[in-house]
Order: structure tokens, then C-alpha cells, then sequence
């Protein structure tokens, strides 16, 4: 089995080496990096690790600016990751980092590094252990912040 790590140039942190990081530090999964400049690149990034790599599943690495236009970007890169997963039948997980989702650039940093952590953990679980996500089902999960836990009666 091979993890594929797309990242972008455009990203304001080094994505990739976190994602590479958390992936050393909790497995000895091998893996391929492709590098593009921006988020638009990621889906065919991400084609191309399972078609011509032989990645088992990509996790796709973006930063996306807090304009309107970014937005719009992001919902092209959204959709294209959609259907590079239906065509190619493999997960890819999209670890996205919206610049104005936090107040400042240090919460954004912790935001980004352990959304990148964690979705590392997920594609990993995913491939070796995916019973460990089928008893995290229903817990109010969430990959960059405080988990919001579920909801009791």
C-alpha cells in the first residue's frame, strides 16, 4: 500500500512536509509527493498518484484565499476531487485551509497543522484500520478544531 501527498506552492505553510511528518510518525506506509501550484492542480495531482504512482489513496493538501474568487475555486476543486474518487475508485482526502476561518495567523497555523495531522490519521486508518473510524462514528469529529462530540439523549 502507498499514500499519495498532493500540496501546493500557493499553500502559507509547507503542508506536505506536515502531512509526510504525521505519516512517518505513525507508520512505515511508503509514499509519493506531487507538488502543484495551486488547488485548481490537486485533482489531476491526485489522478495522477493513483493512476501513474500507484497510490492507494491521496490526501490532497490546499490553501485556498479568502476571496470570492478563491471560494469559487474551491468548490471546482471540491467537485474535481469528487470525481477523481468516483473514476479511480480510491479515497482522496481533502485537507483544505480557508484563510479567513480563523482570527488570526498563529490559530491559523494551529488550525492548518492539526487538520493536516489528523486527516493523515484518517487516510491511514482508512487503509489499515478502518474499524477504528467505524467506532468514531457518530462522535462529532472534526479535523482542525475541537471535537464537537455527539449529541446525547
Amino acid at each position: 500500500m502507498k499514500v499519495g501527498i498532493a500540496d501546493t506552492t500557493f499553500s502559507r505553510i509547507n503542508m506536505g512536509k506536515i502531512a509526510i511528518n504525521e505519516l512517518r510518525k505513525i507508520c512505515s506506509l511508503p509514499y509519493e509527493r506531487y507538488t502543484v501550484p495551486g488547488i485548481k492542480d490537486l485533482p489531476i495531482a491526485a489522478k495522477k498518484l493513483i493512476d501513474e504512482r500507484g497510490c492507494d489513496i491521496v490526501i490532497t493538501c490546499g490553501w485556498v484565499g479568502a476571496t470570492e474568487n478563491d471560494k469559487l475555486s474551491y468548490i471546482v476543486l471540491s467537485m474535481s476531487l469528487q470525481l477523481v474518487q468516483l473514476m479511480t475508485g480510491k479515497h482522496v482526502i481533502d485537507v483544505t485551509i480557508h484563510e479567513d476561518e480563523a482570527e488570526d495567523e498563529q490559530e491559523l497555523l494551529v488550525v492548518a497543522e492539526n487538520r493536516v495531522r489528523e486527516h493523515v490519521r484518517n487516510a491511514v486508518d482508512l487503509l489499515l484500520n478502518p474499524k477504528r473510524l467505524e467506532r468514531l462514528a457518530g462522535t462529532g469529529q472534526r479535523q482542525g478544531y475541537e471535537d464537537v462530540g455527539e449529541i446525547r439523549r
